[in-house]
């Protein structure tokens, strides 16, 4: 008896092991383009798999992804970004052309593995030329390991996947782009939200006096909504995310109120409010509880912000069960707030607080650089520049040409950290005349940065707009956002060292500076952009290292090209 109790024993505590065990999940993904009718009108676009958008990932605190993954693009290479995903230890896996690894080449075959190492809502895309918006994108979903809790109950969860989608392919917006005269890619004609809207016609045509007719979505289930079925009086999270190319957008739910609880893969202090503003490259969680009217429907709305909207609402319904999802609501969508009140989106940002009991920032920086976001001109090109130089990524990618020392790969030069002091941002810039370069800033592993993010007037007069920072391989805490340009002296003093959220993406407001810290302690070469798809592709983008010797082996298909390619073919390393 006594050893069958033992027997048991232990059988119940390898099972209970194995199930809390990390996970490594496989997947097998093949990038190719399809036809496909995101908003209704056909088109071509990037899939995965055959589908779009790319399946979502599902994982669990530490377990391991292993995402083998073919392109079948036939005549361009492919790379996939984890966005959000700080990869330490596996810094070739960050899937950054020309920055942590080579492009994928047609037919080749390259497996990204890393492993997911906090809970959060995040997401995956193109990150080489701008194939994000030719639809290269999707959603991971990182659960609490085992064994763990949340700090907050919900009864059940969505995910909402954001994006903004053209008719014009995205070779030629990037030529209209690289063009004299500049051609702009101008607004999206659809709004998506899981890959799906509706365009020339609204799910809400019958409250408007407008030209829009109400959808016939029937056969047509590429376009049709992704409805929330939801049941009355139980509590629900959205899991929010905006892989927009350009647009900023504002999110509601009629007649319900959503209190936020993530931030980008981290907790904050719970607030109510009644709408959301999201930018590209950013994720929330928010929680909605049904306690409305449970014979009626209601609407989620998301609106363009930030830009003169000249692209409709998308659309689509929270469906309180048993009713019908033809039961249109009985009051209109959401009224999305003015295009240009950056109070509002302000006072939504400055409500952003970590958690309590979250990791502090450090007290003081070890080293402070500014970052002046201007557009220019380039013999005749428009472009975007940082401190007066517009990136240009070599054909090496950094992580190699670094780790083993090559000459010549990249401009060895210390890109500028500051700008002059007499420059005014408020006008255009009186010398338009930018450079180019792909200069590296050099961070002691373990220091600490400040990074100031400083906005200006674009070359039109009365013109700056919204630019949205993301930071791969780390987090950074948000300790503050001001008005005009930065002075160290009086800004400082408003930091807020208490309580800062955590994040991975941040914005710049017109006219206005964001100030972030970070600790530089993951080992490699990461990029720090505009995550405005345009933006980054006219050059808006900077580099950052830390610890590149400390890197260990890294795998030669992640760089074998350039220069490398002939260091690892003659053995030379």
């Amino acid at each position: 008896m006594r050893s069958l109790l033992c027997i048991l024993f232990f059988f119940s505590t390898f099972l209970q092991f194995s199930l809390a065990a990390p996970k490594i999940r496989h997947f097998k993904w093949e990038v190719g383009y399809l036809f496909w009718s995101p908003d209704c009108i056909e088109n071509v676009v990037m899939g995965i798999n055959g589908q779009f958008p790319g399946p979502t990932i599902h994982a669990k605190t530490g377990d391991t992804i292993n995402v083998e993954l073919t392109n079948k693009l036939h005549t361009e290479g492919v790379v996939i970004h984890w966005h959000g995903i700080r990869q330490f230890g596996t810094p070739w896996a960050d899937g950054t052309a020309s920055i942590s690894q080579c492009v994928t080449n047609p037919e080749e075959t390259f497996v990204y593995r890393f492993k997911v190492d906090k809970p959060g809502t995040y997401f995956y895309h193109g990150h080489y030329g701008m194939q994000r918006s030719a639809g290269l994108y999707g959603s991971i979903i990182v659960e609490v390991a085992d064994g763990e809790k949340e700090p907050f109950h919900y009864d059940g969860e969505f995910n909402l996947l954001l994006s903004d989608w053209w008719h014009k392919n995205v070779h030629e917006q990037e030529v209209g782009l690289s063009s004299i005269p500049f051609r702009w890619i101008y607004e999206p004609q659809s709004l998506l939200i899981n890959g799906k809207g509706q365009y020339n016609c609204s799910l809400a045509g019958h409250y408007s006096n407008s030209s829009s007719e109400t959808c016939d979505l029937k056969g047509k289930w590429q376009c049709a909504p992704h409805f929330l079925h939801v049941l009355p009086n139980k509590t629900y999270r959205l899991r929010i995310t905006s892989t927009t190319s350009l647009a900023s957008l504002n999110l509601a739910i009629g007649n319900h109120k959503m209190l936020v609880v993530e931030a980008d893969g981290n907790y904050v202090q719970p607030f109510a409010v009644d709408d959301i503003d999201i930018y590209s490259g950013e994720s929330y969680s928010v929680l909605i509880t049904t306690d409305q009217n449970p014979s009626m429907n209601y609407w989620v709305s998301i609106g363009v912000r930030g830009r003169l909207p000249k692209t409709p609402q998308g659309l689509t319904l929270i469906n309180y069960l048993p009713n019908s999802v033809s039961k249109l609501p009985a009051s209109p969508p959401p009224i999305t707030p003015t295009w240009n009140d950056y109070d509002h989106s302000k006072s939504f940002s400055n409500k952003i607080l970590a958690l309590q009991g979250s990791a502090k920032p450090p007290v003081q920086a070890t080293r402070r650089i500014v970052l002046l976001n201007t557009q220019n001109k380039i013999n005749g090109y428009t472009k975007w520049s940082i401190n007066n130089v517009s990136l240009v990524l070599p054909s090496t990618p950094y992580l190699g040409s670094m780790k083993f020392g090559l000459k010549g790969a990249f401009l060895n030069k210390n890109p500028p950290e500051n700008f002059g002091s007499n420059y005014d941002i408020m006008r255009p810039p009186i010398n338009p005349n930018s450079t180019q370069g792909n200069g590296v800033y050099m961070f002691a592993l373990h220091s600490t940065i400040d990074v100031i993010l400083q906005n200006a007037n674009a070359l039109s007069d009365n013109v700056s707009e919204i630019h949205p920072w993301h930071l791969h391989g780390h987090d950074f805490w948000v300790l503050g956002y001001g008005e005009g340009k930065f002075n160290e002296k009086t800004d400082m003093k408003k930091f807020n060292l208490k309580n800062p959220p955590l994040r991975n993406t941040a914005v710049i407001f017109p006219y206005g500076w964001t100030a972030l810290r970070f600790v530089a302690d993951n080992p490699g070469v990461w990029a720090f952009h505009c995550h405005i798809e345009p933006h980054l592709h006219m050059g808006m983008g900077v580099i950052f290292a830390e610890g590149v010797e400390h890197i260990g082996k890294i795998p030669n298909d992640a760089i074998a090209c350039g220069m490398t390619a002939k260091m690892l073919m003659t053995g030379q390393h």
